[in-house]
């Protein structure tokens, strides 16, 4: 079975071989451990990094706002800074921070950026072209954090959320303006027919939505919607990412024919997720990256990945795992989660 029939199957509850595992390298990790103990763990695990080949040296491709002490202004206008290379940075500079600076305010080019970062759509064909002909999987989406992270980033969250109860009259025009930005990217995508569109956007903090359901229902849900139909329509998978607590607003998101969800494990609660969604729509989970694996022992995090995939998954399908990796996990920890991920893969074969 090729990997992306596998990756199919498993979204569509029709017995996959074994549960797809994928194992991120976040590129801050390049500097915090030795080159040499990440690659020999990564040639000790075929399973999750199949056709790897050692390096003299590995140099990560930092993205525009990932490089330290170095700001960057998004076609949107929002400065983000980091102080860790290969770290994701946050916006320090809100381009829509006082409602005086909406009358001149441009709207990026969708034929030029996705948003966040330039974007060349004859490269993007060419890619999605080497992928079908390699019999991969053709994933398109929205940039993370394309809707609510969007407006947040342009006015700041304090800004937002009170756009949110108050409605200032420039609200709405710029909620419109954003989902039309959207809705362009979506249909270029479409337009190259990917197997599945994602629309990763983080909702969650550690207990709880940074909206509330209702805010959420009244103003993003409705966009959601919109820009999902169109995949959905062609028969594209929808995948829904986002980290933090998401269970009230879990119900919603499904609403909007999200056939695959990407959350969090602890901060939803294993039994919650088993509870809720085992069976009744793919899970990929994000396997916790904040107690077990960062403190905890090898045998923790061995019965952690068994009890979920235990909890979440059947013979069926319908769970895939993914964890990331950042600095600060010891290394006998990084070696554990990565042998349990290759053990449980095939716990139901």
């Amino acid at each position: 079975m090729t990997p992306r029939e596998n990756i199919l199957r498993a979204i569509r509850f029709e017995r996959p071989e074994q549960i797809p595992m994928t194992f991120h390298i976040n590129g801050a990790c390049w500097h915090h451990y030795a080159p040499d103990v990440l690659q020999e763990l990564m040639a000790a695990h075929p399973l999750l990094f199949p056709g790897f080949t050692r390096q003299a040296a590995v140099t990560p491709v930092l993205l525009p706002n990932q490089r330290r002490d170095a700001p960057y202004t998004d076609p949107w206008g929002c400065i983000w800074k980091t102080t860790e290379d290969g770290i994701t940075g946050s916006v320090h500079g809100h381009p829509l921070g006082d409602w005086g600076a909406f009358a001149g305010f441009r709207v990026p080019d969708p034929e030029t950026t996705d948003g966040t970062y330039p974007l060349d759509w004859s490269l993007v064909r060419a890619q999605v072209g080497r992928q079908r002909a390699a019999g991969g999987l053709v994933c398109g989406g929205l940039p993370h954090g394309h809707t609510f992270l969007r407006l947040q980033d342009l006015r700041g969250y304090e800004n937002l959320i009170f756009d949110l109860l108050d409605e200032p009259p420039p609200f709405q025009a710029l909620l419109e303006m954003v989902e039309t930005f959207n809705a362009r990217l979506v249909a270029r995508w479409l337009e190259l027919k990917p197997d599945l569109m994602s629309y990763p956007e983080d909702l969650g903090m550690q207990v709880g939505p940074m909206l509330s359901p209702e805010l959420f229902r009244r103003f993003i849900k409705p966009v959601y919607q919109r820009l999902m139909k169109p995949a959905r329509d062609q028969g594209c998978i929808v995948h829904m990412h986002s980290d933090g607590d998401l269970r009230t607003l879990l119900p919603d998101l499904l609403e909007g024919g999200v056939e695959v969800v990407n959350l969090q494990d602890l901060v939803n609660g294993i039994d919650w997720i088993a509870g809720t969604l085992a069976g009744r729509v793919c899970v990929e989970l994000d396997i916790d990256r904040q107690q077990v694996t960062a403190r905890g022992t090898p045998g923790q995090i061995d019965a952690l990945i068994r009890e979920e995939v235990t909890k979440l998954g059947c013979r069926q399908g319908g769970l895939m795992m993914i964890y990331g990796l950042y600095p600060g996990v010891p290394v006998d920890n990084v070696r554990a989660v990565m042998d349990a991920m290759e053990r449980y893969a095939g716990y139901y074969a």
